[in-house]
C-alpha cells in the first residue's frame, strides 16, 4: 500500500490520532496546544467521522480544570475522551488526573509541553509542566519529532484502551508542536484494525449507568485507604509490556520500530546520553557525526517515561558504557537532581550497578539545542571527573554550572537547502512559509521542515522562519545556522539584526526595500556590505510594499516574497512552483471571493519584473561606516542611556539574547519601567503628518492612539528658542492655553501606522494625513528630540477630568507591543493618564499581559516625579484575587500608618506638622487630599526629631503609603467571563474598594481567537467554527444584581466622554467597580481595517450590539435610580454592522441559512436587551427606611444543640458537646 504522506505540524499530528480514537474532547485554549483543540473542533464542524463512525463531541469549558472535570465525567460515562493542554493548564488538571488514574479510566491527554510561569511567563517549550504531573498515576509517553508525535499518540490511545491506565502523550511545545514536517499518517480504516474492541466493550460495561449502577469515589477511613491504593499495582506492573506490544502493532503497519528505550549509536559505546523529546533528533545527528570520526558514542531515547522500566532501560544500554549523561529539559530548585536523572540513578542503584552518571539541564523555555551543545555534552564525559548538575546552552557566571561550547558544527544531511526569513508579525511571512512547505512537501518527493520563532509582541512583532528542504528525512530540530537563502522582509531590520550571520558562501540574500542600488551604499551597514562582498552573495532587492499596494494587498507582502523565494531558491522548477502557488491561492482564499484571489495572483505575476539583482561594487569587501557613532555621540554606549538598556535590552532586541550571561538578570525577574522608549522600532509603513492649519486642538487623536505615539505639546516662547525649522507650532485656542504655543507631535519611530488618529480627527478638513514613514523621519525625529529635551509637561493647565485636559497628562503606557489599531491599549493608556502615578495593576495573563510586559521592554513608564503604575501578573485565572491581595496589603500597611499618625497626634508636635497629619488622617481615603497632606507632612518631618521619636521615625519610613492607591485588575473576556469569573465574582462580592477592568474582544485574543462566553450569538470563532449557538453572557447584569458594585459598559469609539466619565466614577466609588470595555480586535476580522476600529466600535453601539450604561450605587443612596443608559435605542443598522466583520460575514458565506437564522435571533436579543436595560433605568427608585428598633427574639426554651456533627471533618481543636439530633422528641 502506498504511503499516505502529509505535511503538518506536531499539534495536527497528535490531533489527527486523537480525533480518530476519541468520542469526546473537552477543551480549553492555551498556547501552544490550542491548535490541537481547534483542529478537532473544526473537523467535528465539518462532520468528519472517527473510527466509531461518529463526529467527535468537542466541548469548550471555562478552564482547564473544567475540561479535566468534564473529561473525567465523560470517561466515567463510558465515552473515550481526550483533551489538549500545556503548562499551567496541565497543572490545573492535576486533581482530576489523580481521579482519572485512580478509577482506571483510559483517557489520553495530549500535551505540547511548555515552561511554567515562575519568575516570568514563558509560552515556550520545555518539560516543567509534565514533570510536575509525573506523580499523578498517568502513564507518560514522549515523541521527539512530528512523525513520532503521530506514532506515540497512536500508541498512547491503544495502550490506554488495553491497560485501563490513562496516558499523557507529550511532545515539545513549539519545537515539535509548531514544526511543520512531511510525515506518513495512517488512514482511519487502518487505525480501526489496531484497536482491541473487546477492551472498549469492557470499558463501557464498567461505566456509570442507572441500568447497571455502581458507586465510585467513596470516602475511606485509615483502616482501608492504603490497601485500596495499592490494589492497582498490577496494572502498572503490566503496562510496559502492553506499551511495547502496541508499539509492535504500529510497526507492523508503518515499518517504524519503537521500543520503550530506543538506542542509536555505536554498539560498543563508551559515552551515552539519555534524553527525551525533540533534542534526541539533534543528539542523534551528533552521534552520527562523532561516530564518523571514530568515537564510540550513543544515545538512548526515552519513549515511555512513566511507568519507568529499569529492565527495559538496561536492555537498551550497551554493556560497554562507562559514562552516562542524563539530560533534563526542566528545573527542580532544591532537588538532588532533575527527574529523569534521579530515575536513571535509582535504576542503576537498585540493580547494584553504578557507572558514572551525570545530569544536566538544557533547553528551558525553548532555548535552542544545537549540535554544538550536544557535542559539548559528549565532550564533558571525556573528563576524568565529568561535571555533574551542569547546564548547557547558557553562560552561568553566577553558580558556574555551564559547559563550554565550541563553534557550530554542520550535521545537516547533505543536499538539504536551508533558508531563513526575517519578517514582521501580520505581514504574512509565516503564513507564506507554511504554504511553501506544504506546496513542496505535498507535491514533490522532497522532505520539508519549517520552524518559526517569534518575539512576544502581537501582530507587529518580529518573526524568524527557519525552513529546510531536502531529499532525505530532516531531523535537524534546531535553528538554521548555515543558510543558503536569507530574506529580509522589513528594510529597517538591516540596522537591527545580523541577519547574514552564518550565510553560506555564494548564498542568496533578498531584501524588501524601496532603496535603489545607489541607496544601498548609504543604507546598508558596513558589516552587512562586507559580508555580501566577502561571501560573494547573490543580492536581490524588491519593493514588495509598493507592489502589494499596487495590486490592492496593502502591507501584505507575503505572496510577493514567496514568489521571489521560488524563483531564487531553486528548490523546484519555477514554472511548476508558480502553478502550485496559484492553485494554493485559490484553495486558501477562494472562500473570501474572487477579488482577493485575483489580487494575490496579480502579486505573483508581477513579482519577477519587480525583482532586481543588486550589482554591488567589489569595494564593499572593505566597507566602513561613514559616521563614527561614538565620535558623533549617536551610539548607544555614549548616549547616556541606562545600563539595563545597553547591557540587557539592546542585545535581546538584536536577537543576541542567547549570549547574555546569568549575571545580568535579577533572580526574581523584576525589571525597570519605561524601556520601550528606547526601541524606536520604525515598523510602520505610513505614519501621520500633522497639518496645523486644520487642527481644532481637540486632542482626540492623542486620546485614541493605541501606542501613545501622537501627543499634544504646549510651549512657552522661551522653550521654543532654537527649535528646528520644521517644529511648527500655533497659538493655543483654549482659554487655559492663552499665551502658549500648541503642537501635535508624532512619534514616527514608535508609531504602528494604524491611522486611527487620522480617522477620528473631527476637523472639517482632516488635520492628520498618513504618509510613508521615510518621508517623515527626517523632520520628526529631531522634532521629537527637541520637544522631549526642551518642553516641559504642563499637566496643570486644564482639568484632568476632561477629554482635552487628560491628554496633557503624560501617558504612563507608551509604545507597547500591541497590534496596530488595538482596541485595548487606548483604554489602558487613558487609565494611566488619569490615575497612573498611584496605580497598582494586577494583570491577567492574556493580550494585555503580552503587550504590557513582553521582555525585554516594558511600556509602562514613570512621570517626572518617578511615579508610575506598578504592575504584576500572577496567572490567567486569578487577576481579581491577585489584585484583591495587593489591595489588602495596601489597606493593612495604610492602617498601620494611620495608627502611627493617631499615636503621634497624641504627643507634642510642631503645629504645622500636627495640622498636616491630622488633615491626612481625616482624608486618608481621598486620593487628592491624601497626597496633598501626606506630602506636607513628609516635608515637615524633621530628620533629627524623627530619629529621636520612634513613632515619627516609623511614619517617615512609610512615606510612600500616604497617598491612597488605585488598585486595578486588568484582563480580557477569557479571564472575566470564563476562567477567572469565580474569582472576579468573589472579589466584587467582597465589597472592597478595587477596580476590575475588562477589555472585551469577545474572543480569546491572545491564543488566536477562540470562543469565550463573551462571544456573541452567531459569531464564528475557533471552537465555534459553525457559529456560536447561544447568546453572550451578560456579565454587567450579573454584577449589577449585587446592588453595591459600580458597573459600566463603555466604548471609546462611540462616546469618548462617557468612557472618561465611567472610569472616573468607577475609581472614585468606595467599593468594587467593574468596567467592561468594547475592544475591537484583529481577530474579529474588521473589513474596514484596524485603522477604522473606533468607527467600527461606534457602529456596534449605534446598532444596539453594545449598549452603553453606568450603574452607580451612590445614586441609589441619593434616592435615584442607579442605572443610567448612555446610548440611544438601536438604529436598525445591526445587519450592516455584522456584515462588516468576518466573524459574522464568513458564516453568511459558508452557511447562508444558518447565518440568517442566527443573525435574526441576535438582532432580537440585542433589541430585547436594550429594552430591558432601558426599562430598568426608568423604574422608580426603591427606598425603604432602615429600622434600628428591631425587637429582640422572643424568650423561650434555651437551645443546647450544637451546629455541627461529630465527624473527622468537623473536628475542632477545642472539641464540643454532642449534637442534639432531635431524637429526644424535643424533651
Amino acid at each position: 500500500m502506498a504511503k499516505n504522506m502529509k505535511t503538518m505540524d506536531g499539534n495536527t499530528a497528535a490531533a489527527y490520532i486523537a480525533y480518530a480514537l476519541s468520542e469526546a474532547a473537552t477543551i480549553f485554549p492555551i498556547t501552544p496546544s490550542s491548535n490541537m483543540a481547534e483542529e478537532a473542533e473544526e473537523w467535528a464542524a465539518q462532520g468528519r467521522k472517527n473510527i466509531f463512525g461518529q463526529t467527535v463531541q468537542v466541548r469548550e469549558l471555562q478552564s482547564e480544570a473544567g475540561a479535566a472535570g468534564a473529561a473525567h465525567g465523560a470517561l466515567a460515562g463510558g465515552v473515550l475522551t481526550t483533551t489538549f493542554t500545556a503548562s499551567q493548564g496541565l497543572l490545573l488538571m492535576i486533581p482530576n488526573m489523580y481521579k482519572i488514574s485512580g478509577e482506571l479510566l483510559p483517557g489520553v491527554f495530549h500535551v505540547s509541553a511548555r515552561a511554567l510561569a515562575a519568575h516570568a511567563l514563558s509560552i515556550f517549550g520545555d518539560h516543567q509542566d509534565v514533570m510536575a504531573c509525573r506523580q499523578t498515576g498517568f502513564a507518560f509517553i514522549c515523541g521527539g519529532s512530528v512523525q513520532e508525535t503521530h506514532d506515540m499518540a497512536l500508541v498512547a490511545h491503544l495502550a490506554a484502551i488495553e491497560s485501563k491506565v490513562p496516558f499523557c502523550n507529550f511532545f515539545d511545545g513549539f519545537r515539535t508542536s509548531h514544526e511543520v514536517q512531511k510525515i506518513e499518517v495512517l488512514d482511519y480504516d487502518e487505525i480501526k484494525t489496531l484497536v482491541n474492541w473487546e477492551k472498549i466493550e469492557e470499558f463501557r460495561a464498567n461505566s456509570m449507568h442507572p441500568e447497571h449502577p455502581h458507586l465510585r469515589g467513596t470516602a475511606q477511613n485509615p483502616d482501608i485507604y492504603f490497601q485500596n491504593r495499592e490494589a492497582a499495582n498490577a496494572y502498572y506492573d503490566a503496562l510496559p509490556e502492553i506499551v511495547l506490544q502496541q508499539m509492535k502493532k504500529v510497526a507492523a503497519h508503518t515499518g517504524r520500530q519503537y521500543k520503550l528505550f530506543d538506542y542509536v549509536g555505536h554498539p560498543e559505546a563508551e559515552r551515552v546520553v539519555i534524553a527525551m523529546g525533540s533534542s534526541c533528533e539533534a543528539i542523534e545527528e551528533v552521534v552520527n557525526y562523532l561516530m564518523a570520526k571514530g568515537e564510540k558514542v550513543g544515545l538512548i531515547k526515552v519513549r515511555l517515561y512513566r511507568p519507568f522500566s529499569t529492565a527495559h532501560l538496561l536492555q537498551a544500554l550497551p554493556a560497554t558504557a562507562t559514562c552516562i549523561t542524563v539530560l533534563d529539559r526542566t528545573k527542580e530548585p532544591g532537588a538532588l537532581g532533575e527527574p529523569l536523572y534521579t530515575d536513571v540513578c535509582t535504576a542503576f542503584f537498585e540493580q547494584g550497578q553504578m557507572p558514572t552518571v551525570v545530569g544536566g539541564r538544557y533547553g528551558l523555555g525553548s532555548k535552542d539545542f544545537s549540535p554544538a551543545m550536544a557535542k559539548a555534552v559528549f565532550d564533558n564525559m571525556r573528563a576524568n571527573t565529568p561535571k555533574n548538575h551542569f547546564t548547557v546552552g547558557i553562560e552561568d557566571d553566577v553558580t558556574f554550572t555551564s559547559l563550554p561550547i565550541e563553534s557550530d558544527i554542520n550535521t545537516v544531511p547533505a543536499g538539504t537547502v536551508q533558508c531563513k526569513f526575517f519578517g514582521l508579525g501580520a505581514d504574512g511571512t509565516v503564513g507564506a512559509n507554511k504554504q511553501a512547505i506544504k506546496i513542496i512537501g505535498d507535491n514533490t518527493d522532497l522532505y520539508a521542515q519549517g520552524y518559526f520563532a517569534y518575539d512576544s509582541k502581537k501582530s507587529g512583532g518580529f518573526t524568524l522562519s527557519h525552513l529546510r528542504f531536502g531529499p532525505a528525512p530532516i531531523t535537524s530540530t534546531y535553528f538554521v545556522n548555515q543558510a543558503d537563502y536569507v530574506a529580509c522582509h522589513k528594510s529597517s531590520y538591516v540596522h537591527e539584526f545580523d541577519m547574514l550571520e552564518g550565510i553560506k558562501d555564494g548564498g542568496v540574500f533578498v531584501l524588501n526595500s524601496h532603496w535603489s542600488d545607489k541607496d544601498m551604499e548609504k543604507e546598508l551597514p558596513a558589516a552587512m556590505r562586507r559580508t555580501i562582498a566577502k561571501k560573494k552573495l547573490k543580492f536581490y532587492n524588491v519593493d514588495a510594499v509598493k507592489l502589494a499596494s499596487k495590486v490592492g494587498l496593502g502591507g501584505r507582502i507575503n505572496m510577493i516574497m514567496q514568489t521571489a523565494f521560488f524563483k531564487l531558491a531553486n528548490v523546484l522548477p519555477f514554472e511548476q512552483a508558480v502553478a502550485l502557488l496559484k492553485d494554493s491561492i485559490k484553495k486558501t482564499y477562494g472562500n473570501k471571493g474572487d477579488k482577493i484571489v485575483n489580487m494575490n495572483i496579480a502579486a505573483v505575476d508581477n513579482t519577477i519584473a519587480a525583482l532586481k539583482e543588486v550589482k554591488y561594487p567589489a569595494s564593499w569587501v572593505n566597507a566602513v561606516d561613514k559616521e563614527d557613532k561614538c565620535a558623533a555621540g549617536t551610539c548607544h554606549c555614549c548616549s547616556g542611556e541606562p545600563e539595563y538598556i545597553t547591557n540587557v535590552v539592546r542585545p535581546i532586541l538584536a536577537q543576541q539574547g542567547d549570549k547574555l550571561p546569568v549575571s545580568v538578570f535579577t533572580p526574581d525577574g523584576v525589571v525597570p519601567l519605561g524601556s520601550t522608549a528606547y526601541e524606536k522600532r520604525g515598523v510602520a509603513i505610513l505614519v501621520p503628518r500633522w497639518l496645523p492649519e486644520h487642527c481644532i486642538q481637540c486632542n482626540q487623536c492623542s486620546y485614541v492612539c493605541p501606542h501613545a505615539a501622537i501627543r499634544p505639546y504646549v510651549a512657552t516662547a522661551d522653550e521654543l528658542k532654537g527649535a528646528p525649522a520644521s517644529f511648527v507650532t500655533v497659538d493655543g485656542k483654549a482659554k487655559a492655553l492663552a499665551g502658549l504655543k500648541y503642537r501635535m507631535q508624532v512619534y514616527a519611530q514608535d508609531c504602528q501606522g494604524c491611522g486611527s488618529c487620522a480617522e477620528v480627527c473631527p476637523s472639517k478638513t482632516k488635520a492628520l494625513e498618513m504618509h510613508p514613514i521615510e518621508e517623515e523621519l527626517k523632520d520628526q525625529v529631531p522634532n521629537l528630540a527637541f520637544a522631549e529635551q526642551n518642553i516641559s509637561i504642563k499637566d496643570d493647565l486644564m482639568s484632568r477630568d476632561t477629554l482635552m485636559g487628560s491628554q496633557f497628562h503624560q501617558p504612563l503606557l507608551e509604545f507597547s507591543g500591541a497590534c496596530a489599531g488595538c482596541g485595548e491599549t487606548p483604554y489602558a493608556k487613558l487609565i494611566t493618564q488619569l490615575f497612573g502615578e498611584r496605580m497598582a495593576i494586577a494583570n491577567a495573563t492574556g493580550c494585555s499581559s503580552i503587550w504590557g510586559a513582553s521582555s525585554p521592554t516594558v511600556p509602562y513608564c514613570t512621570n517626572k516625579d518617578g511615579f508610575g503604575p506598578t504592575w504584576g501578573n500572577s496567572l490567567f485565572e486569578d487577576a481579581a484575587e491577585f489584585g484583591y491581595g495587593i489591595n489588602l496589603a495596601y489597606n493593612q500597611r495604610r492602617d498601620k500608618l494611620f495608627d502611627l499618625v493617631q499615636e503621634a497626634l497624641k504627643g507634642k508636635l510642631p503645629a504645622a506638622l500636627k495640622t498636616a497629619l491630622a488633615n491626612w488622617a481625616d482624608n486618608k481615603e481621598d486620593a487628592t487630599l491624601s497626597r496633598k497632606f501626606g506630602d506636607e507632612a513628609m516635608g515637615l518631618l524633621d530628620q533629627d526629631a524623627a530619629e529621636k521619636n520612634q513613632v515619627l521615625y516609623e511614619i517617615a519610613g512609610m512615606g510612600d503609603m500616604f497617598t491612597k492607591k488605585s488598585v486595578w485588575a486588568f484582563g480580557g473576556d477569557g479571564w472575566a467571563y470564563d476562567i477567572g469569573y469565580g474569582g472576579l465574582d468573589h472579589v466584587i462580592a467582597s465589597g472592597d474598594d478595587i477596580n476590575l477592568f475588562v477589555m472585551d474582544t469577545e474572543v480569546y485574543s491572545n491564543t488566536g481567537g477562540q470562543a469565550s462566553k463573551a462571544t456573541q450569538l452567531g459569531s464564528i470563532a475557533r471552537f465555534a467554527a459553525s457559529g456560536k449557538k447561544i447568546r453572550k453572557k451578560d456579565l454587567g447584569l450579573i454584577a449589577m444584581s449585587y446592588g453595591y458594585v459600580y458597573v459600566a459598559s463603555i466604548c471609546m469609539g462611540a462616546n469618548k466622554n462617557q468612557t472618561l466619565k465611567a472610569l472616573l466614577e468607577a475609581e472614585a466609588y468606595k467599593g468594587p467597580s467593574l468596567v467592561i470595555a468594547y475592544a475591537p480586535c484583529i481577530n474579529q476580522g474588521i473589513r474596514r481595517g484596524m485603522g477604522k476600529s473606533m468607527e467600527e466600535a461606534k457602529l456596534a453601539v449605534d446598532s444596539g450590539y453594545w449598549p452603553l450604561f453606568r450603574y452607580n450605587p451612590d445614586l441609589a443612596a441619593e434616592g435615584k435610580n442607579p442605572l443610567i443608559i448612555d446610548s440611544k435605542a438601536p438604529d436598525g443598522s445591526l445587519q450592516e454592522f455584522l456584515s462588516g466583520e468576518n466573524r459574522y460575514a464568513q458564516l453568511e458565506k459558508d452557511n447562508p441559512e444558518e447565518s440568517k437564522r442566527l443573525r435574526a435571533l441576535l438582532e432580537k436579543n440585542c433589541n430585547e436587551r436594550y429594552a430591558y436595560l432601558k426599562q430598568l433605568s426608568e423604574l422608580p427608585p426603591i427606598n425603604f427606611e432602615l429600622k434600628t428598633d428591631v425587637a429582640p427574639a422572643a424568650k423561650g426554651k434555651e437551645c443546647n444543640a450544637c451546629t455541627m456533627s461529630s465527624t473527622a471533618e468537623h473536628a475542632r481543636r477545642k472539641g464540643g458537646d454532642a449534637c442534639d439530633d432531635g431524637r429526644d422528641g424535643g424533651k
